[in-house]
């Protein structure tokens, strides 16, 4: 495909796009939201995709992948992993009996 084709097509969907997303957002809140909470607003589809960005910022992408989970691998249990016996016993006697891992 020809880039100036792509562009075109991508400067055309991707508003579209963000306008679908926040309609439903819109659709959705004004749906539940002021039934379920006494004194709930409706929004408007600015507010819609105010939202949505908010959202964006706060929890992630809309690629499939969330923003708190984006790290797997990197805590402590890995780094346990790497140690040596002599280390890793180390490491529990430096813990002491936080987290429920004291003798019992």
């Amino acid at each position: 495909m020809k880039p100036k084709k792509l562009f075109f097509k991508l400067a055309l969907f991707i508003p579209l796009a963000l306008l679908a997303m926040s309609a439903v957002v819109m659709w959705l809140w004004n749906w539940l939201l002021p039934a379920l909470f006494a004194g709930v607003a409706s929004i408007t589809l600015l507010q819609a995709v105010g939202l949505l960005a908010l959202s964006r910022i706060l929890f992630g992408g809309f690629r499939g992948h969330g923003g708190w989970h984006r790290h797997h691998g990197h805590g402590p249990w890995q780094r346990l992993a790497g140690m040596s016996d002599d280390e890793r016993q180390a490491w529990r006697e430096r813990m002491g009996g936080r987290c429920g891992g004291g003798k019992a």
